[in-house]
């Protein structure tokens, strides 16, 4: 029934985030219309968590291996995050071209994806 999902990033500067997106993390995309781009991401995965406050989605960009990762998006001149050693995964932040905060992590957990 369900065949995907549609993952929204509000930017302030949509331009230059896709310009990451497609540039930087190599995702390719279609023009829908106008320029107006939609990435191919790779496969996807969703995990619902208890809360006690106000229920909120988050975006995690995975990878394979963080520090290759990081290094590459560095390279494109992105600031990025040290990395976090957690229970679940090894955790960054990237600084988006528009300011905005993306999270990316290496999975230390089964994924569901192949």
């Amino acid at each position: 029934m369900i065949n995907g999902a549609h993952v929204i990033i509000h930017s302030q500067d949509a331009e230059a985030d896709r310009a990451f997106l497609g540039n930087v993390l190599g995702f390719p995309s279609v023009d829908a219309g106008h320029g107006w781009l939609i990435f191919q991401l790779p496969p996807a995965e969703v995990a619902v968590h208890p809360t006690q406050g106000i229920p909120r989605h988050e975006l995690y960009l995975m990878c394979d291996d963080i520090e290759a990762t990081l290094v590459r998006v560095a390279s494109a001149g992105l600031a990025v995050a040290p990395i976090s050693e957690e229970r679940w995964g090894r955790v960054s932040v990237i600084t988006l071209p528009s300011g905005a905060e993306q999270p990316i992590y290496q999975p230390m957990h089964p994924i569901a994806h192949g």
